[in-house]
């Protein structure tokens, strides 16, 4: 008989194997992260500081979430003015700012609110975790239901909720 050996496994097995080859890198499908969801090397930009280990943190986050991302370190008066010819409202103000998908990022939010954002797409301008939460990503050991992620909204001053992770 030549048949495939593959294409005997029972379907369930088949998509395991699968799954797993994507999620170790030995697939050569283009696509979804399995481990993330995100899709594979979605873009981010996040403007910081040279000097910031927190920020660098953050990225290394990022990065590890299956994001695709590039620092761009500016002096800290630069980025302040960045943060405003972003939009970034005072109050939602952090150490670092980034874009994705066409939204803002303020300070240390969590990478599974960055999917959840991309993937329901609001109407909103994005999401902040202001000032340097401890125990954020970035900050140091974040434990997932702890951390309060608030909406960027057009003309808004306070921030309000969007999820807590």
């Amino acid at each position: 008989m030549n048949e495939n050996r593959f294409t005997r496994l029972p379907a369930l097995a088949r998509a395991a194997l699968g799954l797993l080859l994507l999620a170790t890198g030995g697939g050569a499908v283009a696509g979804p992260s399995v481990a993330t969801g995100t899709p594979a090397g979605t873009a981010v930009t996040v403007y910081k500081t040279a000097t910031c280990g927190c920020c660098g943190e953050w990225v290394k986050h990022m990065r590890d979430a299956g994001f695709s991302v590039r620092t761009v370190d500016l002096e800290y008066p630069q980025l302040e003015a960045r943060r405003r010819q972003l939009g970034v409202p005072d109050a939602h103000a952090s150490c670092h700012t980034a874009t994705v998908g066409g939204y803002l990022i303020e300070g240390h939010v969590p990478a599974a609110s960055v999917r959840r954002l991309l993937a329901e797409k609001p109407a909103i301008v994005g999401l902040s975790v202001p000032g340097m939460v401890a125990d954020s990503p970035g900050m140091g050991e974040h434990r997932t239901g702890t951390l309060k992620v608030y909406r960027i909204e057009p003309g808004q001053a306070q921030p309000k909720a969007y999820t807590l992770d």
